[in-house]
């Protein structure tokens, strides 16, 4: 009989990582407490909608097709992806617009009409370094298991150096262009990895390639389609789902788990994948991570869904910046503060449906008392969308939920999970390999490589990697 892999959680990872281990012989029972797969890219219901309470788009849909195509299927046979083009619409405080463009030519065309000729030159410039700092870390470093820094030392790390990987990623925009619009346009995306632009290594620009470059896609049916495709496949090819069911400890035989205790029963296995929350996991391990100073978590994000009875002149992704800009990560990711002069995320996903995100403290830097606050910052959030090109917005609401940092349920109540900060990264990034657990290995977010829907994705195929070497 083949031998058994418990996989825990059933959110991005944990999927990867059971369609990546179904390929290579295991028997694979995945524990959800949940009532349905998904974890982060779950649903909400707002008036007559179901609503995306996660992530709003894909990009690099490849990572996609190799968890689909690790059991031999075809991600187009499961999922519809409709390009989002433009990816974005950059809205400024002075009135300006940008369409980012995933389309070198109509992006360049883009920035010649609204910042000029020698801007244009420099984002091909630009563009050409963003590509190449994915090739040089795409399979080295952010598709690749580590085992200690000194895997860190390959050719490919002296290419990243020279390509200024290692500097701050606002610098080094800042050799090709300079308009601030366009910064903050190829520069916003470090907050989702929990540094500010400023401080964020160059090497995140990763993020706003594929973004920008690579492109944006939406599946049709939501984001919460991906989730429900993936298990699909993952159960057609013999992995056994069990929702409702609630990881309670772990049995162990020395340095090895032999079974998994939920509320109602025992189940034996030969290998566990904990892709659940990081420090659920850790509680589940019985261990505490080594690391002297803790972990430093991304700041959290307050998230408004509303169902209006109008629509407004808008794209699907939504950027819309206020004056504020440096300030504005000082005072959420230092200081504990709402954000002054917020800039917001909008996403207009079907008709009369939006999710409007603003970034802010999360538990831990900021002590906000959400239950008092959130419903008067709900009512400041209304007030800039009307200031800034959706008028009457309150008015049109007719259902709506909000989500604050009490809501996410995890730690330090942020869905970014651990920041990415250098000593926080590749070999520095808590490993998915714990020491005195023989056949364990950690998926998801707060492990190896990190945050957003392609990283999760990959690391449930990293994980699987590290359940195939126990054999």
């Amino acid at each position: 009989m083949a031998r058994h892999v418990v996989v825990v959680g059933a959110g991005l990872a944990g999927l990867s990582a059971a369609l990546h281990l179904r390929a290579t012989g295991w028997r694979v029972t995945v524990l959800e407490k949940a009532d349905v797969p998904g974890g982060r890219a779950g649903t909400v219901r707002v008036g007559g909608f179901t609503a995306d309470s996660g992530p709003t788009v894909l990009t690099m849909p490849e990572y996609l097709d190799d968890a689909f195509g690790a059991v031999g299927e075809r991600l187009a046979d499961w999922l519809t992806l409709d390009r989002v083009d433009p990816a974005y619409h950059a809205r400024f405080a002075d009135g300006s617009r940008i369409a980012v463009h995933a389309d070198a030519e109509a992006m360049e065309a883009e920035v010649r009409n609204v910042c000029g000729a020698r801007e244009a030159a420099g984002y091909r410039e630009l563009r050409r370094w963003l590509g190449e700092l994915y090739s040089v870390q795409r399979e080295h470093f952010i598709g690749a298991n580590f085992d200690s820094p000194f895997d860190l030392v390959r050719p490919e790390l002296v290419r990243l150096a020279r390509l200024g990987g290692f500097g701050r990623l606002e610098s080094q925009l800042r050799r090709f262009i300079r308009d601030e619009r366009l910064i903050r346009v190829f520069s916003f995306q470090a907050l989702y990895a929990g540094v500010p632009p400023q401080r964020a290594l160059a090497a995140y620009g990763v993020i706003a390639y594929m973004d920008t470059i690579a492109g944006v896609y939406y599946p049709r049916g939501g984001m919460h389609a991906v989730p429900q495709a993936l298990s699909k496949a993952a159960e057609k090819h013999g992995a056994e789902f069990r929702y409702g069911a609630t990881v309670m400890r772990l049995e162990w035989r020395g340095s090895s788990v032999r079974a998994v205790h939920t509320q109602e029963e025992r189940i034996e296995c030969d290998a566990v994948v904990l892709a659940c929350e990081l420090p659920d996991a850790y509680r589940l391990l019985g261990k505490s991570p080594q690391r002297p100073l803790g972990h430093r978590w991304s700041p959290s994000a307050v998230v408004l869904h509303a169902a209006t009875d109008r629509t407004w002149d808008i794209g699907h992704h939504n950027i819309l910046f206020g004056k504020a800009w440096r300030g504005t990560f000082d005072e959420i990711v230092h200081k504990g503060r709402l954000m002054s002069d917020p800039s917001l995320l909008v996403t207009h996903a079907q008709d009369g449906l939006h999710y409007v995100l603003a970034p802010c403290p999360n538990l831990r830097t900021g002590p906000i008392d959400w239950r008092r606050v959130g419903p008067r910052y709900r009512d400041e959030l209304v007030r800039t969308l009307e200031a800034r090109g959706l008028p009457g917005f309150g008015d049109a609401v007719r259902d709506e939920v909000l989500v604050t940092p009490l809501d996410w349920g995890n730690a330090a109540g942020t869905p970014f999970g651990l920041a990415h900060t250098f000593a926080q990264t590749g070999p520095f990034r808590p490993r998915n390999v714990v020491r005195g657990a023989d056949n364990v290995a950690l998926a998801g977010a707060g492990t190896t490589p990190g945050v957003g829907v392609p990283p999760v994705l990959i690391s449930g195929r990293l994980a699987a990697q590290r359940i195939n070497a126990v054999r």
